[in-house]
């Protein structure tokens, strides 16, 4: 096959590195893909939400598989544009990947089909707003309706906190367009946890599970992140706890969505609370998480591609037994510019990445990178992710960490303690 990858991230180095080693690929591509990504793929000048670009690229090209990382071209309606084309894609419709593209679409979903989540209720109006979180109080969650680069949720401890968050959102002060509607649900205090499936608008294909690390800080403080490390599989994870977030959170949504005249195919990342061994779910992302992804990906024994072909071709069912996990940990801790997740230097050299790549176990995944002649620079706020594996998260979180301090860059930073719930 002939495969495009669309996207630029980590996540999307982790599917390039995971694909490229496919033996059903003959040509990778990745539009706009970054430095690290161009070890295995040829790059491609165009932007993700280039639909027209992206679509007259697959057609020149013989594309045979478009594999959609990230949720803005998702959004924007590429994969839409691909299969009228009647080009192979995975990833979901516009309308199904609403499902991440408005908080207030998913949790409607969910009250609908009886999918436990967080009470909650949905405003554009600030005085509405502003009385319904000060007769729920706090600790209580004000999510932007709209995509926000994981960024757009603030758990709110304080009343005055929440109170200012949805007047920020609201405004259109903190997150645009994506704030002028917003959700505001109850808190659930419990331990997260992420659990990604396939479907292909019909089947659903188990994947595995995994915990993110939201906050920026060591010991999980600060201001939430778009992700600074994971491990999988998550600690939570049991037989028990698989058969409940199946029946009734990933296959009542498949079954809602194709009620609603939206069958969902490509991945369902569900961001769920485990509260006294119940799953409820946060929210969903309709793609592969970042840095879920890399994790996911050094556990992975299977092809890649021959996955994603059947799920946009409707064959999972065919391929489902091919599917196999490691039994080691795998861990990646997030090297991000010092300043993020809020404004940061750009174009600061990084060095060391070729001794850290060599580390046993290890693979150093790009995200915010770009080349300045031979020399590699950041360009984002999440930069490196740094992935091992091992035989135990402590065996992981060693060698990863041992590969991070071989890394030369002043410039970022990363917490020290992803894996610590389980540890």
């Amino acid at each position: 096959m002939n495969i495009l990858l669309v996207g630029s991230g980590g996540r999307e180095h982790a599917l390039a590195w995971a694909l490229s080693a496919s033996d059903l690929c003959d040509t990778l591509y990745c539009a706009p893909g970054n430095a690290g990504i161009e070890s295995c793929a040829t790059l491609v000048d165009l932007k993700d939400t280039d639909v027209d670009g992206l679509v007259q690229f697959a057609i020149d090209n013989a594309i045979n598989l478009v594999v959609i990382g990230p949720e803005a071209p998702l959004v924007a309606g590429l994969s839409d544009a691909l299969r009228a084309k009647g080009i192979d894609v995975f990833g979901p419709s516009q309308a199904a990947a609403q499902l991440e593209g408005s908080k207030g679409f998913m949790k409607d979903l969910c009250k609908e089909f009886d999918i436990p989540t967080a009470a909650y209720e949905r405003f554009t109006n600030i005085e509405k707003a502003e009385a319904y979180i000060r007769d729920m109080g706090a600790p209580i969650v004000i999510k932007a309706d709209g995509l926000a680069a994981g960024k757009g949720v603030i758990v709110a401890m304080e009343l005055d906190e929440a109170l200012e968050a949805a007047r920020d959102m609201l405004s259109g002060n903190a997150f645009g367009d994506s704030g002028s509607s917003i959700v505001v649900e109850e808190f659930m205090d419990g331990e997260e946890l992420s659990f990604f499936a396939l479907a292909d608008g019909h089947g659903i294909l188990p994947l595995t599970s995994a915990q993110d690390h939201k906050r920026a800080f060591d010991g999980d403080k600060g201001p939430n992140t778009g992700g600074m490390g994971a491990y999988s599989p998550a600690r939570l994870m049991s037989q028990d706890l698989h058969d409940k977030i199946m029946t009734r959170i990933i296959e009542p949504t498949v079954r809602g969505m194709k009620e609603r005249g939206m069958p969902y195919t490509g991945v369902l990342y569900a961001g769920l609370m485990i509260v006294n061994g119940e799953p409820s779910l946060i929210e969903y992302n309709a793609r592969f998480g970042d840095p879920e992804c890399q994790v996911l990906m050094m556990r992975l024994q299977a092809d890649l591609a021959e996955i994603l072909q059947a799920g946009a071709q409707g064959r999972l069912s065919e391929i489902a037994d091919k599917v196999h996990w490691s039994e080691d940990v795998a861990m990646c801790v997030v090297m991000a510019t010092n300043g993020y997740p809020q404004s940061y230097p750009k174009n600061t050299p990084i060095n060391g990445l070729d001794e850290a790549n060599n580390s046993e176990g290890v693979v150093v995944f790009h995200a915010g990178t770009a080349k300045d002649g031979d020399q590699i620079v950041s360009i984002g706020g999440r930069v490196l992710g740094v992935t091992a594996k091992g035989t135990s998260v402590a065996e992981a979180q060693k060698r990863a960490y041992a590969a991070v301090d071989k890394i030369d860059w002043p410039d970022g930073f990363c917490r020290r303690d992803i894996g610590w719930r389980a540890l």
